[in-house]
């Protein structure tokens, strides 16, 4: 947490330079696909395993704070995306503008909103509930409100990719939660390769999407000067969400440790659980455009996070984390 640069978004840069300079092509893009798939069914089996229950019960004791968490994460920044697309709409294509909202439409992260509000010394165990509760939520909210938002602004998602969520997300989820009982021990003991598992799973994805958006040549669509405008939507969405969510936690009367909750875990979009969704979601000549906003926010998330974690962190007088 305490590198500036996410190393593993080094990593999906190195990914989307090699799919530029050898995109997979022909019967090679056919099972490079083939894998990706399987391997998103894999993740999110393997997320439902790790899903503890008592996290989601956890959500109905404190359920003011989730309840304010998950309107930020699946109503606000929707809004908010919505507004700056209507506003500044030439901006950016309108591949890239599908990003933006597809992004708005994610869910929270898990381990680095878990990982910042440690840091700065806010309620944890709320941040874990509400974190496990927007991911277990935004394997069905999401493509509903992708679908909604894209629909007023040319109509990119189709039934058939929200029913293809349900096969190839959802019921993975629910098979691996089901089977909690049998496996959840294996699953904690070897959290480490399953994390491992989650990253080479997001690369394989961002291979498979970026092959075919070369092939449509995606490159001639995105300029450099694309790239740098959308790292400025991308900045002035993040604040706005930082900042209205500060504003919304102190006025409902939330606690400093709550309000950490509020501020770092519902401004958090999940990398994790996007770019699989993206590539369900979305033809794949779409997808390489579709989830570069969602790299891009990912590393200005972390980086902004980690100063104010920092910041939260060093109050006086504050509980340490571990009280939670």
């Amino acid at each position: 947490m305490r590198k500036l640069i996410d190393p593993f978004l080094v990593i999906l840069v190195s990914t989307v330079i090699l799919a530029s300079l050898i995109p997979a092509r022909g019967a090679a893009a056919v099972g490079v696909d083939a894998v990706a798939m399987a391997a998103i069914v894999l993740l999110f089996f393997l997320h439902g395993a790790r899903l503890a229950r008592e996290n989601l019960m956890a959500a109905l004791g404190h359920w003011r704070l989730h309840l304010t968490i998950l309107l930020i994460t699946f109503a606000l920044f929707p809004l908010l995306g919505l507004a700056l697309s209507s506003t500044v709409h030439e901006l950016l294509p309108g591949g890239l503008w599908t990003g933006v909202l597809f992004l708005c439409a994610l869910p929270s992260t898990v381990q680095s909103s878990i990982a910042f509000t440690s840091i700065a010394r806010g309620n944890v165990a709320g941040t874990v509930a509400s974190a496990a509760t927007s991911n277990l939520l935004g394997i069905g909210l999401t493509p509903v409100i992708v679908g909604l938002m894209t629909q007023a602004h040319g109509g990119a998602v189709s039934v058939s990719g929200i029913w293809r969520i349900v096969e190839e997300l959802l019921v993975p989820f629910a098979a691996g939660h089901l089977l909690r009982p049998w496996i959840g021990g294996w699953v904690a003991r070897n959290r480490k390769l399953l994390g491992l598992t989650d990253r080479a799973t997001v690369v394989l994805a961002v291979y498979s999407a970026f092959s075919a958006a070369v092939v449509q040549g995606i490159w001639h669509q995105v300029s450099l000067l694309n790239l740098l405008l959308l790292v400025l939507v991308n900045a002035v969405l993040l604040t706005a969400v930082l900042l209205l969510s500060r504003l919304i936690a102190r006025r409902l009367g939330f606690n400093k440790e709550d309000e950490i909750s509020i501020v770092l875990c519902g401004s958090k979009k999940s990398l994790v659980s996007g770019v699989p969704m993206a590539r369900v979601l979305f033809a794949p000549g779409a997808v390489g455009a579709i989830v570069l906003p969602v790299m891009v926010f990912h590393q200005m998330q972390l980086m902004v996070c980690a100063w104010l974690a920092k910041r939260y962190g060093s109050r006086q007088g504050g509980p340490r984390a571990e009280e939670h």
